[in-house]
Formats: structure tokens, C-alpha cells, sequence
């Protein structure tokens, strides 16, 4: 049986990895998409602008990259506390 302070220790570093992917994605959907888009309304990306490509595109590809670094690093932290398939 897992030790009390491993479970703590198990939970602590789940919750980090995904408070961080909730922060990136807050950043890149709301940040980049609606907050900062007129900032980037100047910078062209394929035929419009960085703007509009966050908020159509470039999150929906953030969202999938945070998908996969999200399942790694969890993968990662199974195998380091004994907790893998």
C-alpha cells in the first residue's frame, strides 16, 4: 500500500501539471484570441491575421499540443510513483 505523503506528493505534482495546462490554455483562447487580438491584428499568417488565426486556428492546435504534452507528462508521473498500467 502507497504511503500517505506519496498519494499528497502524486496529487500535488497531477494538480500542477494541470493548473499550468489551464493557465496556457486561458492564455492562448482568451489572451491571444479576444484580449490581445487587436495587438495583433497588425501581423499577417497565412492570408489573415495573428489575431484572427488564434482565434480560429492557433488555439484549437494549442489546445491539441496540450492534449499530448498533458498525457506525457502523466505518463511520466505514473511511472515515478509506481502508479503506471
Amino acid at each position: 500500500m502507497a504511503d500517505h505523503s506519496d498519494n499528497n506528493a502524486y496529487w500535488a505534482a497531477n494538480m500542477r501539471i494541470i493548473k499550468i495546462s489551464l493557465v496556457i490554455w486561458f492564455i492562448v483562447s482568451f489572451g491571444f484570441g479576444i484580449i490581445l487580438r487587436p495587438l495583433l491584428a497588425g501581423i499577417p499568417v497565412g492570408g489573415t491575421d495573428l489575431g484572427f488565426w488564434f482565434a480560429q486556428q492557433g488555439s484549437i492546435l494549442v489546445f491539441l499540443v496540450l492534449i499530448f504534452v498533458y498525457a506525457a507528462r502523466m505518463n511520466k508521473l505514473d511511472k515515478e510513483f509506481g502508479v503506471d498500467e
